[in-house]
């Protein structure tokens, strides 16, 4: 009896003791969390929900009323959401492709696609904004290229909706690309080879046994990619059009440009919880997958 009160004891004091050493190799992160990241965010969402009237301050919406009220406002929200959807969509497609031939192929061929599609991850977003704009833009060298071959006519992307999505779908590649690669790796070869052995061919084998497994991976790319993009501002600034702007753009503009704090911070917030509800999705399927 002894013996065995001994034993539990000694498995409670090591819980314990793993507990506190989990904690206190998050709490580093999250105090720099709550003191960047947490605390002003709450500090503008009071800010902008307290209005101070004749009777004092006062609970209210009004300010989100007029953010909604005004149609620039939504209509750079609405647009931020559509390019934001398109682009990681369009990321996410490519992406999987590649992290399927990856898989599967051999060679040198593989390496260098690997290479190429993990190279923009080290070019800074200002840098391939402006290489861009060079390749891309008016009697840049893409124009040059099919003036060459007797091809006019061209019309630049260059300060176009489709400018941005193109610089978010180059910049945005790399991380789904890790992502769904490292899931891929967890599919089992002889899963396959039986389903060939059984007649299955590449698009089946791709619906019933690669999709269905990398389905969370998938999720997980998605997630980041839409929370990247839709926070961005190097490309849209530099690439986008004067109107509709990007939410970090709008933003950024109504704050230094317009000198409207306020309206700023209401921006910043629906912002925030546009990329809240993303994040929510994603700390769910983390911790559905752990349980």
């Amino acid at each position: 009896m002894t013996i065995a009160l001994g034993r539990t004891r000694a498995r409670v004091r090591a819980r314990w003791a793993e507990t506190a050493t989990g904690y206190a190799l998050v709490a580093l992160p999250l105090a720099v969390l709550c003191v960047l990241v947490l605390m002003p965010a709450s500090v503008a969402v009071v800010e902008t929900v307290i209005v101070t009237g004749p009777d004092g301050p006062r609970l209210s919406l009004d300010h989100y009323t007029a953010f909604f009220a005004d149609p620039f406002a939504r209509r750079n929200l609405i647009y931020s959401l559509i390019q934001t959807a398109a682009s990681t969509a369009t990321v996410l497609a490519i992406a999987l492709a590649i992290a399927v031939y990856l898989r599967f192929g051999t060679g040198r061929a593989v390496r260098v696609v690997h290479a190429l599609a993990l190279f923009p991850l080290f070019v800074p977003a200002i840098i391939a904004a402006y290489a861009l704009i060079r390749f891309l833009g008016p009697n840049g060298l893409f124009q040059m290229l099919l003036e060459r071959v007797g091809i006019g006519g061209y019309a630049s992307p260059y300060l176009t909706p489709l400018g941005p999505f193109i610089g978010f779908v180059w910049e945005g590649l790399p991380l789904p690309v890790l992502v769904l690669t490292a899931g891929l790796a967890q599919v089992s070869d002889h899963a396959i080879e039986a389903a060939r052995d059984l007649g299955a061919g590449g698009v089946r084998i791709f619906r019933e046994i690669l999709l269905p497994q990398v389905t969370r991976s998938l999720l997980i790319a998605c997630s980041l990619v839409f929370l990247g993009i839709f926070g961005s501002y190097t490309i849209p600034y530099m690439m986008g059009p004067a109107a509709p702007e990007m939410m970090g753009v709008f933003m950024q503009r109504t704050y230094d440009q317009l000198q409207r704090p306020q309206d700023a911070q209401v921006q910043a917030v629906v912002s925030f919880l546009v990329c809240a509800l993303v994040s929510v999705a994603y700390v769910r399927l983390i911790l559905k997958e752990r349980r």
